[in-house]
């Protein structure tokens, strides 16, 4: 396997983006391969969060919100709206996934312009699933329906446009699966599901940051997404929202919250939503998550979309071969699609000690490497590549690693229990 090693070791020093790598906090003798959950902290959140912390909020306070941070959240949009070719009047930052899709799916509902029927699948995640639930409870609208699939790891696109054609109205859907990482046909469904006078709601919180997604390319109308996993956000950071320009004036947002309102801070008696997508807005920015997500974005940008891209294609492939040739003999199954273009930017495997495995890797006897990937029941082990810090080496010591624990059984000395977070 050494050769192996410095296999790996010259195609790292051959990556385009390997510089990109010192702009990140690493701790000592660890591996991350849980990006796809946490993005590792940029280096200079630190300074980015002690300006606002010392200057801004500790020495210039209310006026703060005049001189920096009232921009913030439109600043960010913009830049969000570049990634993922969008017009910044599209597109909202703040709150969390589950409230904007809240929010979207409930205007869409009450618009008047889809059949009042909510739709998602099977390999959806599941809060967002609990989100369109409790609207149905709500509305008078009928249950979810919820499209199943023979196979938890990729949709049966015949079966889903089926299901679109015979119970039109309003889905949601997440771009990539998180069990998976499969990666859906994005624009094919948009226009099928226009076609058959329905909307798709994008979720993209396990591609944003790692699939180049082109909002405009692929006529998506309405998505939502998280920022703390492969934008590289930090823990909380806010969500966002995008809405197709020709669909915001004929939506109502459910919470008519202070900042949505066209003058909040003439704190008149009556609401009066602003006219674009700021009318979605509620609460008060959350000005130091916003800053910290700032931070992680620009580095994106810098890095281009499209080489992230292509780099989490190539160590896909990369791990997919070591997974084949390594660790399918001892009893591992890969559990993602074999074609990189059918994938998102983690790969999954499973074993039936998968979570035991898990837990050697994150408690090493002796002196080795920890490495951190992540569980998701009841069988899922997720090795999430993240191209702005993963290495090829990464790959090959957590394959390396997965192979030795069953060859020597190492798991047995693991009791099996879970805490809360996997």
């Amino acid at each position: 396997m050494k050769r192996h090693k410095e296999a790996a070791q010259q195609m790292d020093k051959k990556d385009a983006l390997a510089s990109f790598r010192a702009r990140f906090f690493h701790p000592e003798k660890e591996i991350y391969l849980d990006g796809n959950s946490l993005g590792k902290q940029p280096l200079d959140a630190k300074e980015t969060l002690a300006t606002i912390l010392d200057e801004q909020w500790g020495k210039k306070l209310i006026r703060s919100w005049n001189d920096h941070w009232l921009a913030l959240p439109k600043r960010i949009a913009s830049k969000l709206a570049s990634l993922l070719n969008a017009d910044p009047k599209e597109v909202l930052v703040g709150e969390s996934t589950s409230v904007n899709l809240y929010k979207l799916a409930h205007a869409l509902l009450t618009s008047g312009q889809f059949p009042k029927q909510l739709l998602t699948d099977s390999l959806n995640f599941p809060t967002d699933n609990y989100i369109l639930q409790g609207i149905s409870e709500q509305l008078p609208t009928t249950a979810p329906i919820t499209i199943s699939y023979s196979s938890d790891l990729t949709a049966d696109v015949p079966s889903l446009k089926e299901t679109i054609k015979h119970n039109p109205g309003i889905l949601c859907l997440s771009l990539v699966s998180y069990k998976s990482a499969y990666y859906y046909p994005m624009k094919a469904l948009n226009n099928f599901a226009k076609e058959h006078n329905s909307i798709i709601i994008w979720d993209l919180s396990h591609a944003v940051g790692a699939v180049d997604i082109d909002l405009k390319q692929t006529d998506t109308l309405a998505a939502i997404g998280c920022t703390y996993k492969y934008l590289n956000g930090g823990p909380g950071a806010p969500s966002f929202m995008y809405v197709d320009q020709s669909l915001i004036a004929s939506l109502k947002t459910p919470i008519q919250g202070w900042f949505g309102h066209a003058k909040p801070f003439n704190f008149i008696p009556d609401y009066r939503a602003a006219q674009g997508i700021e009318k979605f807005d509620a609460g008060t920015p959350q000005i130091l998550s916003l800053a910290t997500l700032e931070v992680g974005l620009d580095i994106t940008l810098e890095a281009g979309i499209g080489r992230i891209r292509a780099k989490s294609e190539q160590l896909g492939i990369y791990l997919s071969s070591l997974i084949k040739a390594e660790l399918l003999p001892l009893g591992y199954s890969l559990e993602s699609p074999e074609e990189a273009s059918e994938r998102g930017a983690h790969i999954t495997i499973s074993h039936e000690e998968s979570w035991r495995i898990c837990q050697c890797l994150l408690s090493p006897k002796d002196d080795r490497l920890k490495i951190i990937p992540d569980f998701r029941p009841n069988r899922f082990i997720r090795l999430g590549i993240a191209p702005l810090y993963t290495r090829y080496e990464d790959l090959w010591e957590t394959v390396c690693r997965l192979k030795e624990i069953v060859l020597e059984k190492e798991y047995e000395f693991h009791d099996g229990n879970q805490p809360t977070v996997t």
